[in-house]
């Protein structure tokens, strides 16, 4: 829902600012008070071109914000869906423009006019002009004829998708095939190879680390050796710590004799000497066995210098290579059994696309039932609005490939004239008449969800009296679903407001400037008064137009009434 609309500089409007309820909201006024300056400044917020010339003020900056309520979870995850989170539900779109150029933002965050478009599009339709009308692209008409049969349809749509997945996953594969001979000849010839060099190292995981640490000692042979028999010298007899300790304890044995504590000690450095000479022999031991071979230091450089070689091109690590040598492996053999696989996947390609056709057909099947009802349907709506032409159909063709959504695509074509031929509802010439086009469709779907809020131009254009009175009704219906913003000129549409406002020109200070304010019960009996009966309000005018607001109060109580009943 749209909260509200601020707007600054922007042709006559100094600074305005209106906070919109949900429901209908009209907006009335006299001609050229400012009327269409307020749509032009929701789609200048939403993207639309600007020149300098809309400026107010070409010296200062002009400002359009729009603050939307995502008041269901599908639109606030459609939005999600464009990388927009809304803040407590909200979404700020904002647009200054300054210098001949625009700064956009959602929610604070710059963005760019295609993403303002985008974002806009899950919230609002505005009729009048082409300028977002959703309901004019197939895509959309489409989405309207599967909303209308859901019941049918959605399982339908959703095999669809489904087979259509099963099929695009075997073309993928396919497509993997065909390469011809000569390449293929080729990949499987260097595919051996690298498997055959792999192999022909025999090599296992955890080697790796077991040849560096044998070629760290083998490098450093000299310095161990000679270490550790100065260490054999210094900890062994003769001169060394052994034979010094042997002495110390023969000294403090003697004389443990005479004090028993002295006895302790003695023990100590007893147990001192075991564990040094066990340390001494342990290093005699070692240094017994340690023996630096030419032949096996060359062969374990040799084979780090392979291990490092095949990885510098498999993988980082031998798990990788061997992981790699797999994947190559898995490869070779689909070269090796190539006709056969392919036969198979061109059997399965075959098997799925008649499955896929026989869904879509079935799809199709019910999407022509839903637009024949959906068709009727309209034509009965546009019968109500007094169009002297109700002809309308919904022509279908077939797209040359099958798409997630099946292959159907669909146009709307209409004839509003008696003796004009049907064209597309895009080719409608005159504004009123594919706005209340619009209102018949969106009559018909008003319960079935879709945006939250409708913005409706023009549509009072060349009708009036119980043309006027069936379209206000009809607005009043799609308002107990979604909110409505009119502009009108007609007194029966605007009687119908939930939230009236009134757009005014005033001069100030010798300067024009449009001003905008929510009217109070008795101000919008006033200004129906005002347009039934011109600038001069007289008592009948102002009885007639407050009658209006009863039959309005009436229609809006059996509304809501049926509504409890259904």
């Amino acid at each position: 829902m749209l909260i509200s609309l601020y707007v600054k500089n922007l042709a006559l409007i100094e600074e305005a600012e209106v906070s919109f309820g949900p429901g209908l909201n009209i907006l009335t006024g006299e001609t050229g008070a400012g009327k269409s300056i307020l749509l032009g400044s929701v789609n200048l917020a939403l993207g639309q071109k600007f020149t300098k010339e809309m400026l107010r003020n070409p010296e200062d900056s002009a400002l359009v914000e729009l603050v939307f309520q995502a008041e269901t979870a599908d639109a606030a995850q459609k939005l999600r869906m464009l990388e927009i989170e809304p803040e407590d539900g909200q979404i700020i779109f904002t647009r200054k423009i300054k210098n001949g150029r625009s700064i956009n933002r959602i929610n604070g965050e710059a963005c760019t006019v295609s993403q303002l478009k985008k974002a806009a599009a899950d919230l609002l339709d505005i009729h009048g002009q082409h300028t977002h009308q959703s309901l004019l692209y197939p895509d959309q008409q489409l989405a309207i004829i599967d909303n209308y049969g859901k019941e049918q349809i959605d399982a339908l749509r959703l095999e669809t998708s489904e087979a259509y997945s099963a099929y695009r996953q075997i073309q993928r594969e396919l497509e993997g095939y065909q390469s011809d001979s000569q390449e293929r000849e080729r990949e499987r010839a260097f595919l051996e190879y690298e498997i055959r060099e792999i192999d022909e190292a025999a090599l296992s995981e955890g080697e790796e680390e077991e040849l560096e640490k044998q070629y760290r000692r083998m490098v450093n042979s000299r310095k161990i050796a000679e270490g550790l028999g100065l260490v054999y010298q210094l900890t062994g007899a003769g001169d060394g710590a052994g034979e010094q300790i042997s002495r110390a304890l023969r000294e403090v044995t003697a004389l443990a004799e005479y004090d028993e504590a002295i006895e302790e000690l003695a023990k100590t450095l007893a147990d001192t000497e075991s564990v040094l000479m066990d340390f001494n022999h342990a290093v005699s031991a070692y240094l017994s066995e340690f023996s630096f071979s030419e032949e096996a230091f060359r062969e374990t450089e040799q084979r780090l210098d392979l291990i490092h070689h095949l990885q510098s091109k498999y993988g980082k690590t031998i798990h990788d290579v061997l992981d790699y040598r797999e994947k190559q492996a898995e490869r070779l053999d689909t070269l090796e059994h190539f006709a056969q696989r392919k036969a198979a996947l061109e059997e399965s390609l075959e098997k799925q696309e008649a499955t896929l056709a026989a869904v879509t057909g079935r799809l199709t099947a019910a999407r022509r039932e839903s637009a024949q009802a959906l068709t009727e349907a309209i034509r009965k709506e546009l019968a109500e609005l007094n169009f002297l032409s109700n002809a309308f159909e919904i022509t279908f063709r077939q797209s040359e490939q099958y798409g997630r959504n099946g292959r159907d695509e669909v146009t709307w074509m209409i004839s509003t004239n008696p003796g004009e031929p049907l064209r597309p509802l895009a080719n409608i010439a005159s504004g009123g008449e594919l706005s209340r086009v619009m209102l018949a469709i969106r009559t018909l779907m008003a319960d079935r969800g879709g945006l939250e809020t409708l913005i409706f131009d023009e549509i009072d254009a060349g009708i009036s009296g119980r043309t006027a009175q069936l379209v206000s009704e009809k607005m009043a219906r799609i308002a107990r679903h979604h909110q409505i913003i009119c502009i009108t000129h007609l007194a029966q549409i605007a009687a119908m407001a939930d939230s009236h406002f009134l757009i005014e020109k005033r001069v100030e200070n010798g300067s024009t400037a449009t001003h905008i304010r929510a009217l109070d019960q008795e101000e919008s009996i006033d200004e129906l008064a005002r347009i039934l009966g011109g600038a001069e309000i007289t008592g009948a005018a102002r009885e007639n137009a407050a009658d209006m607001k009863r039959q309005a109060a009436q229609i809006w109580k059996t509304r809501r009434e049926s509504d409890s009943d259904e």
